[in-house]
This record gives structure tokens, C-alpha cells and sequence, in this order.
């Protein structure tokens, strides 16, 4: 087994990208305060060819160099919104017709394996501060809350790696799924 080149990987150009079908997520980021988790998070949705981030609040915007140390280039692919508060985002998303969903530890939260997203939807997922999880203004406005099963003694993740994790469930459970093709 050799590793594939540089030019073996297919890689699209951001215009192809821009052009291309999108999973059907918004990423909401509220008040996320490291630049390197929003790089990660726009490098991340890059890879999974999500349709926006909406950053919200404190949430850094590029051009930043932290951002675009981990980002990669995709600040220039991902199309991003800034929106001074959380709440005038999800409402914008709600009259697009989005359903939205916190990833947090909640009373009433699903499992993430138990969320089945379905083909022809369109979906808002919020990830919250790296403190304080999604604010509590914005928990009473969401349609439903995912949590993802942790088993260990810290009972949280870093907010990249819950957006990894969630979209790649996404993009599975939307695109490898054969209920979906």
C-alpha cells in the first residue's frame, strides 16, 4: 500500500466547490472564542462540503491568521455569514425553512446514533463555547438537541471534534445510506 500523491487526491478547485451540491447543514457556531476551533471547524465543513458556517457573537470572522493557520484555505471555499447574535441567526434559518438542532448535553437531547437526518431537509446544527456549551437563550429555540455518547470520565469533546463527529454522521446517514440513494 503506498500513500496517495498530492495530485492523485482529486482535489476540486474552490470554484468547482462552490458550484457543487452541498449537504444540506448550516454549521452555527455560538461564541466559539478559539481561532484555531473555528479554522478547524471551516477546514472540517470544507471536507464535508457543507453548504455555510454562521458565525455568531465572539465567534472570530477571517481574515485571521489563527483562523487560516488550521483553516487551510477554506475560509475561501466554506461561504460564512457573521451575525452579532446567535438568536437573529437561527431565527434567519428558521424562515429558510431550516430545522435546528443544538449539540449539547441536554435533558431532552437524542443520541446521535438515534437521529436519522432526512433526505430533502435542511438542517442548523449549533456548536456551542468551549466553557459553556450553546447558550441558554439559544437552547429555547432550538427544534431538538443532539448529544453524542461519551463513555470516559471528562464527558466532553472539544468543539472540532463534535463537528467532525456530527457531520460525518450526516454525511453518512445522507449520502452512504441506502435508504438515501
Amino acid at each position: 500500500m503506498a500513500k496517495l500523491k498530492l495530485e492523485e487526491l482529486n482535489r476540486v478547485s474552490v470554484e468547482e466547490f462552490k458550484e457543487q451540491e452541498k449537504l444540506p447543514v448550516v454549521v452555527v457556531l455560538d461564541e466559539v472564542r478559539s481561532m484555531h476551533n473555528v479554522g478547524s471547524i471551516f477546514r472540517t465543513s470544507d471536507g464535508f462540503a457543507v453548504e455555510a458556517i454562521y458565525l455568531c457573537g465572539i465567534t472570530g470572522q477571517p481574515p485571521h491568521r489563527e483562523i487560516e493557520k488550521t483553516a487551510l484555505g477554506a475560509t475561501q471555499s466554506v461561504d460564512w455569514t457573521y451575525f452579532p447574535s446567535t438568536l437573529d441567526a437561527i431565527f434567519e434559518l428558521k424562515k429558510r425553512g431550516y430545522q435546528i438542532i443544538a449539540i449539547e448535553q441536554a435533558s431532552e437531547s437524542m443520541s446521535l446514533h438515534e437521529f436519522v437526518p432526512q433526505a430533502g431537509k435542511k438542517y442548523a446544527l449549533i456548536f456551542g463555547n468551549e466553557v459553556n456549551g450553546v447558550n441558554e437563550t439559544v437552547m429555547q429555540e432550538i427544534d431538538a438537541c443532539i448529544e453524542i455518547p461519551q463513555f470516559g470520565t471528562k464527558h466532553s469533546f472539544n468543539v472540532v471534534v463534535s463537528a467532525g463527529i456530527v457531520m460525518w454522521d450526516f454525511f453518512a446517514k445522507l449520502n452512504l445510506s441506502p435508504k438515501n440513494k
